[in-house]
C-alpha cells in the first residue's frame, strides 16, 4: 500500500487528472515553448557553426524558425502546432516585447545571460493551472545600454544587470502576471493581470498571441493552417483556427478595453532579413504596425498568426485583466464559461495538491520555496525537435546548407531525431537538454509526477537519442561530449520515489532502463578506459572550469588525464546497476548473475583507484590524503594535478549498503561473495570493511575505508577549504591564497579560488566552476552520507565542522549540509534570501520579497545566485532537500521480502 499522504495526493483533483484515464489528454497542452529559439545550434545553418551570429536576437522578430518557437510565458500543444504567448509594448521601446532579451556568449562579460525580470510562481503537473510574473518597465528597454556596458567590462568585474540601469527606479514598471487554466484538456484560458506599480499613469499595449508553427515552408507534406476572423451572434468577434492535423479551434478574447484583432503570416520578412522582395504580411507585422504605424504590415481578417490587441490606460497602482480563450470547435457549450471562477477553482486545486504533498513541512517559507522550485521545473518543459540528418542535408525547396557542416558539429550523430517534451536546464540560457542535467531533473520531478520523470529517463535511451555505439547524447552543442554517467542512479531514485507514491515498484520501467544502460556502461568501459586498467578518463564531465586544462580537448602537454571523478562516477555506475539488477532478481533470479558482474566490476575499479604510492594506476595521494587527477605524459610519467576540487570528493558518491533482509535469499549471491573473499583477498582489503557487518546486519561497498572517508570529510567539512555556510564549494578555499600553478614549457597555468564568476574564458564565457556551490554535487554528497550512516550507525562520529571539536554522526552531518544549502533560498533573520543578494530592490519590496530565482550556481562565500538565473532543473533538487523523509528512503521498498539467510555470518566465516 502507498503511504496515506500518497493516497490523498492521488485522490486530489489534480492527482485524479494526473493518474486518471485521460492523463495523456490533460498533458497535451503545456508551457512547451522555448524562451529562446534564436542563437541555438538547431537554428544555425552557418558554414562553421556560429550559432549566435547566424540567428541573432535582432532577426528573431522577423524570421521564422525551423525547429521550434519562442515567446514570453509561452504555451502550446505537443508538438507546437498551435502556440500562445504574450507580447507587450510600452509605447517607448524600439520593438515590441515578444521574447526575453539577453546577451550572447560574446556580448556578456561572463557569457550568455538573460537580462529580464521574470519568475515562475506556480504550476500543476498536468498544467491545469500555471502562473508566472514578468516585470516590464514604463521607459524604453535599455537594450543597447546592457550590450555596451557588459561588453566593456572584463571577466573580473560583476555583470551589469537590468536593475542597474535604473529603468525600474521609483517602481516605474508593470507587474504582468500570466496564468493558464484548463477547463477541459482542450479548452484553455489565459489570464493576463497587469498592475501599474508607479505613482504615475501609464499606457500599455497588451497582445496575447495565437499562431501556427511554420512547417509548411519546410515540407510540402504539411498543410498550411489558417486563422480567420468571424462574427458570432453570441460570442462576437472570434477567430477560427483550422489545422489540417487537428481540426478547428475557436479563439476569443476579452479585456477592460476594446479588442483589436491583428493578423499576419508566420513567415520570414525576406525584405528585411535577406534584402529580396516578398509578399507580406510577415512575422514582424504586429511590431511594424504598432511601432512604425505601418497599416500594410498586418491584415484584419486572416493569417497564420493573430494577436488580440488591447491598449490599456492605467492610473497609478491600477490593475487591469485580459483573457484569451481557446477551445475545440467540436466542444459542446452548454453555458457561458465563468473564467474568473475557473481560475479560482484551478488555483484552489493546486493548493489542495501541494498541501497534501507538503504535509510534513511545517515552515511556511519552506513550503513556498519548494512550490516555486517545482513551478520552475514545470515551466521549463519544452517541445524539443531536432532531426540532425535533415539539419545536415537541408530541406526540400530550401537553400542547401554548406558542405562543411556535414563534417562539423555533430557529424557522427546523424541518427538523432528528437521530437518530444523535454525538461530543459533553463529555457533561455540552456534551451536544450543536457543528459546529466536531465537525470537530476527526473529525480526532482518524481516527487510530483513520477510518470513524467520515468519518461524523461526513457527518452535518453531510445534509439532516436542514444548513439548506436551506446553513448548517451550530451547536449546539442556537442552530442558526443561525455556527461557524468548518473542515469542508473537517477533510474533507481525515480523508481524509489514512484514506489513511495504508488506502493508499487515499476519493474517494467526498471528492466527497460537496465538493459539500455548495459549498452551505455559498455560504451564507457570500451571508450573511456585507455589502458583497460579500470581507470577512466571521461573528458569534460560537466566540470569545464575546475582544472587548468580543458579535459575534452587534446592536452598541450600531450598524453591524457586519468580522472578521479570519471573513475568514481564509473564505480558509482557499477554499484547502481548492481542494485537495479538485484531488485530485478527479486522476481527473476536470472538477474543475479549480471548483478554480481557489476559487483565484481566495482571491486576492480576500487582496486585500481585506491592503491597508494608505487601503484601505476592509483589516484589517491597518501601525503595529501586526497584524490587527484593524474596527468599521464607521452614519456610515461605520472604527474598528480594537486588541485583540491570537487573532483577529489566525488569518490564519496560510490557507496552502497547491501542489506541481509533484502538480498540474503537471492540464489547465488552469497556464494559469489564467499568466492571473492576466498580468491580475491586483495580486492576485499581495498573495500571498506566489507567483511564486518554494520548497523542492522548490512554490508558496505565503498571506494573508501573508514580512514580515507574521514580524510576526505576532514577537508570537505573544513570552513577554510570546502565548507561554506551554504554548502560545499566546488574548489577549496585554500587556493585563494595558494593558487595551483602548473609549469608547461615555461608557461604557468594557474587556478585559484574564485567564489562566483570565473575570470577565465578558456572554457567559454559562462564558466563558473572556480569556487561556487553547486546543488547536484551537494545533493549527492548528502545522499551518500545518509547511505554511509546506514552501515556505520550513530556510533561512528566525525568532527564537524573540522577543527570545532564537535562530533556528529554521518546522518547528522548530512542533515546540517542539507540545512546549509536550503538556507540559500529561505529568509534569514533579517527577512533576506541569500540567493537573491543581487536583487536588493526586490528584497526591499514587500510585494517582491517572496519572488525566488533558482540559479545555476551559488557564491561560495555569500550564497548569491550565480550563472543562469532560472536553472531550476538541477537546483530544483532543493524540493527534496526540504523533505528529508524523501532523502532518507531506505532503498528497501514495500515489496521487499524478509530474508531468512544470514548473509553476513556466511561471509565472515568464509573470511576467517
Amino acid at each position: 500500500m502507498p503511504p496515506l499522504r500518497a493516497i490523498h495526493l492521488l485522490q486530489s483533483k489534480e492527482g485524479s487528472r494526473l493518474h486518471g484515464p485521460e492523463r495523456d489528454r490533460w498533458r497535451r497542452w503545456g508551457p512547451y515553448l522555448s524562451e529562446r529559439q534564436w542563437g541555438t545550434v538547431r537554428e544555425d545553418y552557418s558554414e562553421y557553426g556560429t550559432a549566435w551570429d547566424y540567428f541573432p536576437h535582432d532577426h528573431a522578430r522577423s524570421r521564422m524558425y525551423r525547429w521550434g518557437e519562442d515567446g514570453i510565458a509561452g504555451f502550446g500543444n505537443d508538438p507546437l502546432d498551435w502556440c500562445v504567448s504574450l507580447a507587450l509594448w510600452n509605447g517607448r521601446d524600439p520593438i515590441i516585447k515578444e521574447r526575453l532579451f539577453g546577451l550572447t556568449n560574446e556580448q556578456g562579460n561572463h557569457g550568455e545571460d538573460v537580462k529580464e525580470l521574470y519568475f515562475y510562481l506556480d504550476g500543476t503537473p498536468t498544467h491545469s493551472y500555471m502562473k508566472m510574473l514578468y516585470k516590464y518597465p514604463h521607459d524604453a528597454y535599455p537594450y543597447q545600454q546592457l550590450i555596451d556596458e557588459n561588453r566593456a567590462r572584463g571577466p573580473e568585474q560583476p555583470e551589469y544587470e537590468v536593475l542597474d540601469t535604473g529603468v525600474f527606479d521609483d517602481d516605474r514598471y508593470f507587474d504582468v502576471c500570466v496564468e493558464y487554466a484548463k477547463h477541459t484538456p482542450d479548452e484553455i484560458a489565459m489570464r493576463v493581470t497587469i498592475e501599474n506599480r508607479a505613482n504615475q499613469a501609464a499606457t500599455l499595449h497588451v497582445l496575447p498571441q495565437f499562431w501556427a508553427r511554420n512547417r509548411w515552408a519546410w515540407s510540402s507534406k504539411w498543410g498550411k493552417p489558417s486563422l480567420t476572423l468571424e462574427q458570432d451572434a453570441e460570442e462576437g468577434a472570434r477567430v477560427l483556427a483550422h489545422h489540417p492535423s487537428h481540426g478547428t479551434m475557436i479563439v476569443t478574447a476579452s479585456a477592460d478595453a476594446p479588442i483589436e484583432w491583428l493578423f499576419c503570416e508566420n513567415d520570414t520578412n525576406v525584405r528585411r532579413i535577406f534584402g529580396i522582395e516578398g509578399t507580406g504580411p510577415f512575422k514582424d507585422g504586429f511590431n511594424d504596425y504598432l511601432v512604425e504605424g505601418d497599416e500594410e504590415a498586418i491584415r484584419r481578417d486572416r493569417g497564420t498568426r493573430t494577436a488580440a490587441h488591447a491598449r490599456l490606460e492605467l492610473a497609478p497602482h491600477a490593475r487591469s485583466v485580459m483573457y484569451l480563450r481557446w477551445r475545440a470547435a467540436s466542444n459542446a457549450v452548454d453555458a457561458p464559461l465563468d473564467l474568473e471562477a475557473l481560475f479560482a477553482r484551478r488555483h484552489a486545486e493546486a493548493d489542495e495538491f501541494y498541501a497534501t504533498l507538503q504535509h510534513d513541512i511545517d515552515d511556511a517559507d519552506a513550503r513556498l520555496v519548494q512550490r516555486q522550485a517545482l513551478a520552475g521545473m514545470l515551466w521549463t518543459k519544452q517541445y524539443y525537435q531536432f532531426d540532425v540528418t535533415r539539419w545536415h542535408d537541408g530541406d526540400p525547396g530550401q537553400p542547401v546548407p554548406p558542405r562543411e557542416r556535414r563534417h562539423g558539429r555533430n557529424a557522427d550523430w546523424r541518427h538523432m531525431c528528437n521530437g518530444d517534451i523535454v525538461s530543459m536546464p533553463d529555457k533561455w540560457e540552456y534551451p536544450w537538454y543536457a543528459s546529466w542535467d536531465l537525470a537530476f531533473h527526473a529525480v526532482a520531478f518524481a516527487t510530483i509526477d513520477p510518470e513524467f520523470a520515468k519518461n524523461q529517463l526513457l527518452l535518453l535511451v531510445k534509439e532516436r537519442y542514444m548513439h548506436p555505439n551506446g553513448q548517451l547524447p550530451a547536449y546539442e552543442w556537442a552530442f558526443g561530449d561525455a556527461n557524468p554517467p548518473v542515469h542508473a542512479w537517477a533510474t533507481w531514485r525515480v523508481f524509489e520515489l514512484d514506489r513511495e507514491m504508488t506502493g508499487i515498484g515499476d519493474h517494467a520501467f526498471l528492466e527497460v532502463m537496465f538493459h539500455k544502460l548495459l549498452l551505455n556502461f559498455a560504451w564507457w568501459v570500451n571508450r573511456k578506459d585507455a589502458d583497460d586498467h579500470n581507470i577512466f578518463q571521461g573528458g569534460f564531465l560537466g566540470l569545464d572550469n575546475i582544472g587548468i586544462f580543458d579535459r575534452s580537448q587534446p592536452l598541450p602537454t600531450g598524453g591524457r588525464i586519468d580522472q578521479a571523478d570519471g573513475t568514481a562516477w564509473m564505480a558509482s555506475y557499477a554499484l547502481d546497476l548492481m542494485q537495479i539488477g538485484l531488485e530485478l532478481a527479486m522476481s527473476n533470479e536470472r538477474y543475479v548473475e549480471i548483478a554480481v558482474k557489476f559487483f565484481e566490476h566495482f571491486l576492480y575499479i576500487a582496486e585500481a583507484v585506491s592503491c597508494g604510492e608505487g601503484c601505476n594506476t592509483g589516484l589517491w595521494d597518501g601525503s595529501d590524503e586526497f584524490f587527484y587527477d593524474v596527468l599521464r605524459t607521452p614519456d610515461g610519467k605520472r604527474v598528480p594535478l594537486r588541485i583540491r576540487s570537487i573532483v577529489g570528493l566525488i569518490p564519496l558518491f560510490a557507496v552502497h549498503v547491501l542489506e541481509e533482509r533484502v538480498y540474503g535469499d537471492l540464489p547465488g549471491l552469497r556464494e559469489r561473495l564467499v568466492w571473492f573473499l576466498d580468491h580475491r583477498p586483495n580486492l576485499a582489503r581495498l573495500v571498506s570493511r566489507w567483511t564486518e557487518p554494520g548497523k542492522g546486519k548490512t554490508t558496505l561497498l565503498s571506494l573508501l575505508r573508514g580512514h580515507r572517508m574521514k580524510a576526505l570529510l576532514r577537508r570537505a567539512l573544513d570552513q577554510a577549504e570546502f565548507l561554506s555556510d551554504y554548502g560545499v564549494r566546488a574548489l577549496s578555499r585554500v587556493h585563494c591564497d595558494q593558487p595551483y600553478i602548473f609549469d608547461h614549457d615555461g608557461v604557468n597555468l594557474c587556478i585559484r579560488y574564485l567564489p562566483a564568476e570565473s575570470d577565465s574564458r578558456v572554457f567559454g564565457g559562462n564558466s563558473n566552476w572556480r569556487g561556487p556551490i553547486w546543488m547536484p554535487v551537494n545533493y549527492l554528497l548528502i545522499e551518500s552520507l545518509y547511505e554511509f550512516h546506514r552501515y556505520y550507525g550513530d556510533e561512528f562520529r566525525v568532527e564537524h565542522p573540522t577543527g570545532s571539536g564537535n562530533t556528529l554522526s554521518l546522518s547528522e552531518i548530512a542533515d546540517d549540509l542539507s540545512r546549509r544549502i536550503t538556507t540559500l533560498f529561505l529568509k534569514d533573520k533579517d527577512g533576506k534570501r541569500p540567493v537573491m543578494a543581487a536583487y536588493p530592490k526586490l528584497q526591499a519590496d514587500a510585494r517582491s520579497q517572496d519572488l525566488i530565482l533558482f540559479h545555476e550556481y551559488f557564491h561560495g562565500d555569500s550564497g548569491r545566485g550565480v550563472g543562469a538565473s532560472h536553472q531550476t532543473g538541477w537546483s530544483g533538487l532543493v524540493a527534496l532537500l526540504l523533505q528529508p523523509r524523501l532523502m532518507k528512503l531506505s532503498h528497501v521498498g514495500p515489496e521487499a521480502p524478509v530474508m531468512a539467510v544470514r548473509l553476513h555470518e556466511d561471509v565472515v566465516v568464509a573470511a576467517k
